[in-house]
């Protein structure tokens, strides 16, 4: 085979230039529970002190590296925890949205 000589195979799609213009961009697609997320941490007053007191807990934690048994685990713990229960309240909604299947189709159990 000679070097400029090209083998298709019959079937194969031939491959698009890349000088060719893309047909159309895609919408970046957006995490409805990501959003969700920021809206609670901003708006919820219980999730925003138990936000302080993890930043607090990890500030003092990187100050005194010598506390070992410090890991502020138990703020993390209770700040995801506040935050995911703020979310599910709205997050299956904005599914149902989403898919088209509104929310006569998800029954009472979200309401």
């Amino acid at each position: 085979m000679a070097l400029g000589d090209e083998v298709v195979v019959a079937g194969e799609p031939e491959e698009q230039e890349a000088d060719a213009p893309e047909e159309e961009e895609e919408e970046d697609l957006v995490d409805p529970q990501g959003v969700l997320r920021d809206e609670c941490i901003e708006k919820n007053a219980k999730c925003q002190e138990l936000k302080d007191i993890l930043d607090k807990c990890n500030e003092r934690v990187a100050v005194n590296p010598a506390i070992e048994e410090e890991t502020c685990e138990e703020e993390l713990i209770d700040f995801v925890h506040c935050v995911d229960h703020c979310v599910s309240k709205s997050l299956f909604s904005k599914f149902a949205e989403d898919v088209n299947f509104g929310p006569a189709l998800w029954g009472p159990c979200f309401s």
